[in-house]
């Protein structure tokens, strides 16, 4: 006898581990920014946001419109920046990329890129606003960090693709 197949309407709901896979990849990636490495300048891209931002540009889904205040929320405790930053800057992108959502019927990568990008941008640049002094010179090296964040980003969603191809996303 055959074993009845699902439909597409009766799927079973994935298991724990594969449900907390992506917000464990965002808290581990804010994690790596915490690795002691000398530097003369930070220009370390802020991973826990990339991280973020891969999975919510390659998978809608996978986490909820609340999802970024617990993870901005880790990021603050374990980056140093003013508490409350991150948590109101990751929401602020994903409101953001749910207005995109409603405005475009489908993008491509190279509109993810873009949405990013400007998403990286944005936290970066509004997060020294608030951080440091405004008499601080640190315009040059805000602007190398966001470069390097930019660039990295493919390799980002790319990283997020692959883990969601392990965990077993349709």
């Amino acid at each position: 006898m055959r074993q009845p197949t699902r439909g597409p309407f009766d799927a079973a709901p994935p298991p724990a581990a594969a449900r907390l896979l992506p917000p464990a990849s965002v808290l581990l990636a804010s994690l790596i920014t915490t690795w002691p490495f000398v530097a003369t300048f930070p220009f370390l891209p802020p991973l826990g946001l990339m991280m973020l931002l891969g999975w919510r540009l390659t998978r809608p889904d996978v986490f909820r419109i609340w999802a970024p205040l617990p993870l901005g929320f880790f990021d603050d405790l374990v980056s140093g920046q003013p508490l409350g930053n991150a948590m109101l800057l990751w929401t602020l992108c994903f409101f953001m990329i749910d207005l995109i959502d409603q405005r475009l019927v489908f993008r491509d990568f190279w509109q993810d890129w873009l949405i990013a990008s400007g998403a990286i941008g944005f936290c970066l640049i509004v997060g020294r606003l608030v951080a440091a002094p405004i008499g601080a010179h640190v315009d040059t090296v805000l602007l190398l960090q966001i470069v390097i964040s930019t660039m990295l980003f493919p390799l980002v969603a790319r990283f997020c693709a692959w883990l969601d191809r392990k965990r077993g996303g349709e």
